[in-house]
């Protein structure tokens, strides 16, 4: 597994260095978009230059490395075990090599062990397909976007949401409206619509693993997208919540079978640190292509 753990690692380091093209473009395409002169302006710029930097030095591009979330998919033969225990050796190696802030705390004694390794981190989520190749995404999720995250059950009274796709529309954007940029905004949401509690917020983290410039196969929740992202970036909340265009680069949303009983819609922020990568590996455990 020695293979394994080496192309764990560059994953590891690259997702924490170097930002995906298609969300340094939107960065900045929104540049673009915002009065010069303007803190706006100046705070995107601010972005830009650490993104640079960061890859240039291959160092991570935020100190706050993030929650550490596999998704893993590979064919019916593989070692699901031995893969999680190399994950982790991989993650502590990664730590030692400042890829990693020490950055995971024991919950009940606030004990940081300095290796990111212990209950719940590294996430991994395995799934099976029928390709031979073994295809692992990572995601590093920062807390302080994971602060602003919200769940809404409707129908909501006060915001006037019923079940249905404008009360969907009407709590999405009360969300962004209260993260008021806390969240290191301009950020990317990723909604649920439907689930339980757990599940609506799992897949909607799931919804990080599409790159910005996609387009959503369900013409609802396409329209829908496209209309949060442009209502949002009408309520001048801008980056940081300095005030500006940006307060959103873009939305992602999927919808999962609910009980009559329950609608929840789950929402999750992601900064604009979003660092997301993936690779495909061949049965000896070696990158074979990068897929962001």
């Amino acid at each position: 597994m020695i293979a394994l753990q080496s192309s764990l690692v560059e994953l590891i380091r690259k997702t924490s260095a170097e930002l995906p093209d298609d969300v340094h473009q939107a960065i900045l395409n929104s540049l673009l978009n915002e009065k010069k002169g303007t803190i706006a302006e100046s705070a995107l710029k601010i972005i830009d230059r650490n993104i640079v930097l960061a890859k240039q030095k291959s160092q991570p591009i935020c100190q706050d490395t993030g929650s550490i979330i596999f998704y893993v998919s590979g064919p019916v033969f593989l070692d699901q075990i031995s893969f999680e225990t190399t994950a982790r050796i991989a993650v502590t190696e990664a730590t030692k090599k400042g890829f990693l802030r020490q950055n995971s705390v024991n919950s009940l004694t606030g004990v940081n062990d300095g290796t990111n390794v212990g209950p719940g981190s590294p996430a991994i989520h395995f799934h099976q397909h029928l390709a031979p190749t073994i295809e692992v995404r990572l995601i590093l999720k920062g807390g302080g976007c994971e602060n602003v995250g919200a769940q809404y059950s409707l129908p909501n009274e006060k915001l006037k949401a019923n079940r249905d796709l404008d009360g969907c529309r009407k709590v999405i954007l009360d969300a962004v409206l209260q993260a008021q940029g806390k969240g290191c905004g301009p950020g990317i949401l990723g909604v649920c619509i439907g689930g339980d509690r757990a599940t609506g917020y799992e897949f909607s983290k799931q919804q990080f693993l599409r790159k910005i410039d996609d387009r959503n196969p369900i013409p609802e929740l396409d329209r829908l997208e496209a209309d949060i992202v442009e209502t949002s970036n009408r309520l001048g909340i801008g980056p940081m919540g300095f005030g500006g265009e940006t307060t959103l680069l873009g939305a992602k949303i999927c919808a999962a079978n609910r009980l009559p009983a329950s609608f929840f819609v789950s929402i999750s922020y992601m900064c604009w640190a979003y660092r997301r990568q993936g690779v495909t590996l061949n049965p000896q455990g070696e990158i074979n292509s990068w897929l962001y």
